[in-house]
């Protein structure tokens, strides 16, 4: 019984006058008859037909929320998501017992009255008068269900929810003017089959089929009488009558529904009893909602399937409407995830880096002259568990996709130096005189008629990995052999504003999504990337030119009651981002780095493949990058915290005393590549013969690859030494002196970004 206040608060009898009134007015409105105006009651009728009248003649009613399944390429599912975990299914699918227990024991005169029971206001009257309190409703079952469309329609809104539930005459009013118009239009067993699939039934399960799925492991259509019985129950109070939780009143509430049952006629008293000596008989499946249900290790593809749902305007002009879709759900995903692929991509994750190691590694395969995303993952298992090494930050995307600030490329950006200066008519034979150790060029022109100049006093420098390694190079060695000295020589031949323009027109951006800047120290791979935005570019070259945004989704269709439609998806854009032959150009001279130069660990045997090693400052990151014509993928290990450098440490089980990009990330790209192309056409490149520039010989050194090096020059990008002249003044100002090979950068370096007036000049990025 209610607490009651004193001095305050409705007596009993007010309360059962209140309850009179509206039941009454509920009354006059079905029979169409008025009601005389005396006293109190009279009063308070009057005014409730005035509310009646001023509300909408036509209930709005809002799609069921359902769970979404997404699936791969193949049609397999990945994973369920949902807002409220429901599956909507039509009456003939509804066990007939299930039918009877609900109706038996929330509304017995169901298919006798109308919307309002009149019999049920009176009998729920006296009771309620001689408790003094409120101990008896008189809903009908048509009322709980239009109190359950105003719950849904609140969706996930504490404030909504509360205005829905709130025990108001009212709300009242508003159910019982809707419960008329619902009789009318739906009729008995449409009510019945729409209130079954609405309520909830605790567990997280909404509906009749989410919850036989979630207690019995067993569809709605197959329920027996005792399982019947339990689930009515449990309508009136599901955390009460919760049977995973307390099963003695789950069960004393299920043996009631069972003699209300016999009390109705619907079974016979003997199979009551008999039902009634029955255990709960429980099969429990537990809730499971969202990406950590992802299977073949694709919970960080599931979490970029849904950024990208939420993101793009396809589905919906604001975040607000994308979000109310995802969230009723009821979409069935079809995505670009080849599943032979995301096997390969995770045994090779777990054969090559453990989810203990202090490093992580994140890995992206992605389809040249389609943009569709084949793969995706990393050793960081997906969840929320912290202690089991959990995160659900995706390491192979940009920062807007739920990732983080990305990771420098290294040399891995060297390839993109290489196709600017080649459609800015550099011969492919091009020699520079690659020194050991040099001063950067100044000045290098940039954009809008700016200049980098070097800062006189404290001039940048770089320099390769080995003494050894001195020039003349030409493009194909100094490529082979990731030499630093080249390709800044390179850069500052043609200027950074092309270099920066092929970047942009092969979808190469920073993770975080700010602007990539003028400095000639990119050329080093200074600026932070993603896996997938490294693994979409190289797909350009393997596009032979053509570059195609990066795409997830293939189709989707939305069911809403029993309608399903399609929604458009977001369409991959191909344009060109460089000449045929630039690009079979480039796949000539990155063949050369898997066959002798530093990625020979990478290499895939019989079948062509080409790509680049990157081993950044300090050995913070590693990378290999690389494609064959019909797939192309990126591996990055590394510390996502950026603490950790990859000197005398254990990854897989091995130790290293300083790791390469094709001593790591050259070996996981391999085994990820070789089982996802397994029994797939074996294609060739196209590529062009590059003269020969007869260098002097010199002796390989000694980096990984057996052929040459992956690591070269020091800098500071950090700090900013030069700067941007001409126009607006962007650079100039002070910052660190340029390391010497010895110098360590400071644990809380970050990002590639000035810290004070202009962008600094990287180093040591093989």
């Amino acid at each position: 019984m209610p607490n009651k206040r004193s001095g305050g608060g409705l007596s009993p009898t007010q309360q059962a006058a209140k309850f009179l009134g509206v039941s009454v007015l509920a009354g006059a409105v079905l029979a169409g008859i008025a009601l005389p105006a005396v006293g109190a009651l009279g009063l308070a009728a009057k005014g409730s037909v005035e509310s009646f009248d001023e509300l909408p003649a036509t209930m709005k009613t809002p799609p069921l929320s359902q769970r979404t399944t997404i699936l791969d390429a193949d049609g397999g599912q990945i994973a369920t998501v949902y807002s409220r975990d429901r599956t909507v299914v039509p009456l003939k699918d509804i066990s007939p017992y299930m039918q009877k227990a609900i109706v038996a024991i929330e509304d017995s005169r169901f298919y006798q009255h109308g919307a309002v029971d009149l019999k049920g206001v009176l009998r729920a009257l006296n009771k309620n008068a001689q408790t003094g309190g409120v101990s008896e409703g008189a809903s009908t079952l048509t009322q709980q269900y239009v109190k359950n469309v105003f719950v849904e329609e609140a969706g996930n809104d504490p404030t909504k929810v509360a205005q829905a539930t709130q025990q108001t005459i009212g709300r009242k009013i508003r159910e019982l003017k809707y419960a008329i118009q619902v009789e009318e239009e739906l009729g008995k067993k449409k009510i019945l089959e729409n209130y079954l699939n609405i309520t909830f039934f605790g567990q997280q399960a909404y509906g009749v089929e989410a919850a036989a799925q979630r207690y019995f492991s067993t569809s709605a259509k197959d329920l027996d009488l005792e399982q019947a019985a339990l689930l009515a129950g449990i309508v009136q109070s599901p955390s009460r009558y919760d049977p995973v939780n307390d099963e003695t009143e789950a069960t004393k509430r299920r043996n009631t529904v069972l003699q209300r049952m016999a009390a109705v006629g619907d079974i016979s008293r003997a199979q009551a009893a008999d039902a009634m000596k029955a255990p709960l008989g429980l099969k429990v499946s537990k809730p499971k909602n969202g990406c950590i249900t992802a299977v073949k290790g694709a919970g960080f593809f599931c979490d970029y399937v849904r950024e990208v749902f939420l993101t793009d305007p396809v589905f919906g002009k604001t975040r607000e409407k994308r979000a109310k879709i995802w969230n009723q759900g009821g979409l069935t995903i079809r995505t670009t995830m080849d599943p032979q692929a995301q096997r390969a991509a995770q045994r090779s994750i777990k054969e090559h880096v453990y989810k203990s190691d202090e490093v992580a590694t994140a890995v992206s395969l992605v389809q040249p002259g389609t943009g569709k995303i084949l793969a995706m993952g990393q050793s960081r298992p997906y969840g929320v568990d912290i202690k089991e090494g959990e995160t659900t930050l995706n390491l192979s995307v940009d920062d807007d996709m739920g990732g983080g600030m990305g990771y420098q490329p290294g040399s891995t950006f060297k390839p993109i130096v290489a196709a600017a200066a080649l459609e800015d008519g550099m011969p492919a034979n091009k020699v520079y005189s690659s020194p050991y150790q040099m001063a950067y060029p100044s000045p290098v022109s940039a954009c809008d008629g700016k200049r980098w100049v070097n800062d006189p006093n404290k001039p940048a420098k770089l320099e390769n990995e080995n003494s050894s390694e001195v020039g003349p190079y030409d493009m194909r060695e100094a490529t082979a052999k990731s030499v630093n000295t080249y390709y800044v020589q390179m850069i500052s031949d043609i200027g950074i504003c092309p270099v920066t323009t092929m970047a942009k027109k092969m979808g190469v951006v920073r993770a975080d999504g700010d602007k990539m800047p003028q400095v000639p120290s990119i050329a080093l791979g200074t600026q932070e990337m993603s896996p997938l935005t490294m693994a979409n570019a190289y797909a350009t070259f393997a596009a032979r030119g053509m570059h195609c945004t990066p795409v997830a989704i293939e189709s989707v269709s939305r069911r809403v009651g029993d309608k399903t439609s399609s929604l458009e998806v977001p369409k991959s854009t191909c344009s060109r981002a460089m000449s045929e032959n630039t690009a079979d150009t480039i796949n000539a001279l990155l063949k050369g780095v898997v066959e002798d130069g530093t990625g020979t660990k990478a290499g895939l045997g019989s079948r062509p493949s080409a790509g680049k090693t990157g081993t950044t400052d300090e050995r913070y990151a590693a990378w290999f990058v690389g494609y064959t014509p019909n797939m192309a993928g990126a591996v990055w290990v590394g510390d996502p915290a950026h603490k950790r450098k990859m000197s005398g440490i254990t990854i897989g089980g091995r130790s290293y005393g300083k790791v390469f990009g094709g001593e790591v990330p050259g070996p996981i790209w391999r085994d990820m590549m070789s089982g996802a192309l397994e029994g797939k056409p074996v294609e060739n490149f196209n590529t062009v013969h590059i003269p020969d520039s007869k260098p002097r010989d010199r002796g390989d050194g000694d980096g990984d690859g057996g052929g040459g090096r992956d690591d070269g020059g020091n800098g500071d990008d950090d700090g900013f030494i030069g700067g941007l002249v001409g126009g607006n003044n962007n650079g100039g100002g002070g910052g660190e002196p340029f390391p010497t090979p010895s110098f360590s950068i400071p644990e809380g370096f970050f990002r590639g970004q000035s810290n004070g007036g202009g962008n600094g000049n990287g180093g040591r990025f093989g």
